[in-house]
């Protein structure tokens, strides 16, 4: 099965990574590494996709029901995020920031190994499955993105050495995550109707993704607002992540969550 080969998968990924972060680290010295590094982390990613694509062929179904499975793609898109952020503005240590975040997502997986069925429960059988989640994980790859560079504005902020690129950048990151974030709401919305009969029942990961959208849309009209209060705008930003892992898998662990119809996230 592939997934038994995960951990020979994992340590190739791993150890073409940390190859092309040793060149990437060493091309701030030597400019000329970085065309070195970018294509050695570049096929460590295309491993990744392969043994993705290879697992959703085994199971007969898109890998995104469990937990791990969630892991898995938010290590698959945090690469793509960093790439596509590296070639638009050309932050060398956020491409960095995501292959290390994506490593450690899949030492997790490594670490918890799971057990993965072919089945799937009759409200996972819909096509709004496949856009709803895949929608929904980019948003959180790039948010999660957003609040690290939120993190470092504040630090920057403190050693007075703050850029407006940073927070050009966090802007953007939240701008593009925010829209696949609200697609990923409308999306659930469409499928709980066709599943359940109701747009919206006000289920413990209901309230906590409408929660997440309103933390990030809390940031957007603060910004837009009070552009000169840096500091409590990067805030909101980074505790707006907080409120985003309590909706991914923190209200799984809730006393509410034996109630919620999106029980089949759990491990």
């Amino acid at each position: 099965m592939t997934w038994i080969d995960f951990p020979l998968y994992s340590g190739i990924i791993g150890c073409i990574w940390l190859i092309g972060l040793v060149f990437l680290l060493w091309s701030y010295r030597k400019k000329q590494l970085l065309n070195i590094a970018l294509p050695i982390l570049f096929i460590g990613w295309g491993v990744l996709l392969l043994f993705v694509a290879k697992l959703w062929m085994e199971l007969d179904r898109p890998p995104m029901r469990t937990l791990g499975e969630t892991r898995l793609w938010y290590a698959t898109f945090l690469p793509f995020v960093g790439f596509v952020t590296y070639f638009r503005w050309r932050y060398k240590w956020f491409l960095a920031y995501s292959i290390v975040l994506a490593s450690v997502f899949l030492t997790i997986n490594y670490l918890n190994p799971e057990t993965y069925s072919k089945t799937l429960m009759p409200a996972l059988q819909s096509p709004w499955f496949v856009p709803h989640v895949l929608v929904y994980l980019f948003s959180y790859a790039v948010l999660a993105a957003s609040s690290i560079v939120a993190m470092k504005g504040i630090y920057d902020l403190s050693k007075n050495n703050l850029s407006e690129e940073t927070l050009k950048l966090a802007d953007n990151l939240v701008y593009i995550g925010f829209a696949f974030l609200t697609l990923g709401l409308l999306f659930g919305a469409m499928w709980a109707k066709e599943a359940w009969g109701h747009y919206w029942t006000w289920d413990p990961k209901e309230i906590w993704a409408f929660l997440t959208w309103m933390g990030y849309l809390t940031y957007i009209h603060y910004r837009y607002f009070h552009t000169h209060k840096t500091k409590q705008s990067l805030t909101i930003l980074a505790l707006a992540f907080v409120v985003l892992l309590v909706c991914w898998f923190g209200v799984n662990y809730l006393p509410v969550a034996q109630t919620s119809v999106h029980t089949y996230t759990q491990q």
